[in-house]
């Protein structure tokens, strides 16, 4: 395992600025397993709002809201927190704030609100000066992480199974990371978050976005990887789960803050389950046979 720290210095009007970026990495099997964690997304340009997109001195603010184009960034964004799982042949899975945020509705899609009347009444009530934007505010994702053409995806029936999961084993490595955060004016929270495990037999990510709207809904889609030693995929399963307060009446509401304890009461949207194929494996395997 190896793990070091980077002073990155930004300049203020008080001079230079310390700040610390963390990176840590362990290897497994034929796997490489690391993150960069670091502070939070600036809310102010840099540059006196004199950025031009795809400049070499673009301030990082402005990177994003010219990728994006979103009418507003979460309240927090961890943009420089990563989580990369990359192979000896060069396949690659990461986790990156960026692309999951270029998967939330915006006014380019041309897409409504996907939300009740109640949950627009509720994010006007949050703030009367501002109208409500043609984009999805709570800044629900699908993302289910970002691969490369190392990877080839299938469609399967396999499922992760959880009660292997479940064994107790040694923890060799273990990492949690928040990507984005968002408040929703004080009505709730919408939070993703990507949480990595390696054991003796293979590891296991948890990539999870976390929607509650105060007195209307509740959102979790999850995401699964599962690799067990030698093979050649990860399994992942993606899963959206989502219930209305009101169908939740025999639930403590207790629980509505604790996305661990109110999962298993919110019903199954819809389920993908996928193979995350290694190519250059998958190309030796057939030439072998």
């Amino acid at each position: 395992m190896e793990m070091k720290q980077i002073i990155q210095t930004q300049k203020t009007d008080n001079g230079p600025v310390r700040l610390p970026l963390d990176n840590e990495s362990h290897s497994f099997d034929d796997w490489t397993i690391s993150y960069t964690k670091s502070h939070i997304l600036k809310s102010v340009c840099t540059n006196d709002n004199k950025c031009v997109a795809g400049e070499p001195n673009c301030c990082e603010l402005c990177v994003y809201n010219f990728a994006l184009e979103l009418p507003h960034l979460p309240d927090m964004v961890f943009h420089k927190n990563v989580l990369v799982i990359s192979h000896k042949s060069g396949a690659r899975l990461e986790f990156n704030p960026m692309d999951a945020l270029k998967l939330v509705r915006n006014e380019k899609l041309d897409l409504k609100v996907a939300c009740s009347d109640e949950w627009k009444g509720s994010r006007q009530a949050a703030d009367t000066q501002e109208k409500v934007k043609p984009f999805d505010w709570s800044f629900t994702t699908e993302y289910t992480g970002t691969v490369n053409d190392g990877i080839r995806v299938e469609k399967t029936d396999q499922k992760i199974d959880m009660f292997k999961l479940m064994k107790r084993e040694p923890i060799h490595f273990y990492h949690d990371l928040t990507l984005f955060e968002d408040e929703l004016h004080d009505h709730g929270i919408s939070v993703l978050s990507v949480k990595v495990r390696v054991m003796p037999s293979g590891f296991y990510i948890l990539q999870r976005f976390f929607l509650r709207v105060d007195h209307v809904l509740i959102r979790i889609n999850d995401t699964r990887f599962h690799y067990e030693k030698g093979s050649n995929y990860i399994l992942r399963e993606y899963t959206h789960r989502e219930a209305k307060i009101e169908q939740l009446r025999h639930v403590p509401p207790a629980l509505f803050t604790s996305p661990n304890e109110i999962a298993d009461h919110l019903p199954v949207i819809s389920r993908i389950n996928e193979k995350l194929i290694i190519v250059a494996n998958d190309s030796e395997q057939e030439v072998s046979s």
